[in-house]
């Protein structure tokens, strides 16, 4: 009994404590962001491992503020689409999108792939804009403002190839391996897997992966680094069909995909955002590793 009254003031304590309501909230939002469909409350509450009141709580003080919409009464939870425009709306002030995207649009035209580019955030990776080929502006599909699985993404081994081995190391920990039953049939599931990719790109000065994220799907991954400091600020990224995109075929675009990394890196230097952090590291790295 005494035990259970301990758990209770324990867990009180911390749902009334700013760091342990923060903390709640943003597992909250992270996990309902992996659900588009929504959750149930106990489901949330269960999954995160928190009381069931103080879930409600949270919920509650998030649908008055309009980030989560509950479809009825005693329904699931979702994320409205406010979190996504503020995504948005950094992206456009910090002027990411708007130099970054002719260089995407022009290197799909030429490639017939998928390209995208993602961006350092603290100790991830984001995919922040992609182009298909189109020319009418910027498009998002379910990927973007995704976390990238550094073990198994083309994109993940570029940025780590470029780190040194224990820094890698420990991001891959942190994260995490992605499991093939869950991504792509030939992802490396262990640090010895992801380790022998990783030397392969600091080899090439680029990654390569055989459906190793998704399915029939191969990519190739060139690191854009900060022109000043020659830190990785995030990457340049090539996809498509695994019958269409081959080995060769992403060896001969590899001059290419490094080029326009280098242009890249000029695009983001011009940036507001960039130029207000130029000599402080890292732009998209906030502490860093």
């Amino acid at each position: 009994m005494q035990n259970s009254k301990d758990e209770q003031a324990t867990g009180a304590e911390s749902d009334s404590s700013p760091h342990g309501l923060l903390e709640r909230t943003l597992g909250v939002l992270e996990l309902l962001s992996t659900h588009a469909r929504g959750l149930q409350l106990f489901e949330i509450a269960d999954q995160l491992h928190i009381p069931r009141s103080a879930t409600h709580r949270v919920l509650t003080a998030l649908v008055e503020r309009n980030y989560v919409r509950q479809d009825r009464v005693g329904g699931s939870y979702q994320l409205t689409a406010r979190l996504a425009s503020l995504a948005f709306t950094f992206l456009a002030g910090s002027g990411v999108t708007d130099f970054a995207q002719p260089i995407l649009d022009r290197i799909a035209r030429e490639t017939g792939e998928l390209v995208r580019l993602a961006t350092v955030d603290g100790r991830e990776l984001v995919w922040v804009a992609k182009s298909q080929g189109s020319t009418f502006g910027l498009r998002y599909d379910p990927d973007m403002g995704q976390v990238a699985r550094l073990s198994c993404s083309a994109s993940g081994h570029a940025w780590l190839s470029c780190l040194p081995e224990e820094e890698a190391i420990a991001l891959l920990e942190k994260q995490g391996y992605g499991k093939r039953r869950d991504y792509g049939p030939r992802a490396p599931e262990s640090r010895t897997a992801v380790l022998k990719y990783l030397r392969l790109a600091r080899k090439r000065g680029y990654a390569v992966t055989e459906q190793t994220y998704t399915p029939w799907m191969n990519t190739i991954a060139v690191p854009i680094r900060q022109q000043m400091v020659g830190e990785v600020i995030g990457a340049l990224v090539i996809t498509g069909p695994h019958v269409r995109l081959t080995e060769e075929r992403m060896e001969e675009l590899a001059p290419m995909a490094m080029e326009a990394a280098r242009e890249l890196s000029l695009a983001l230097a011009a940036t507001p955002h960039h130029a207000a952090n130029a000599g402080r590291g890292n732009i998209f790295a906030g502490n860093g590793v």
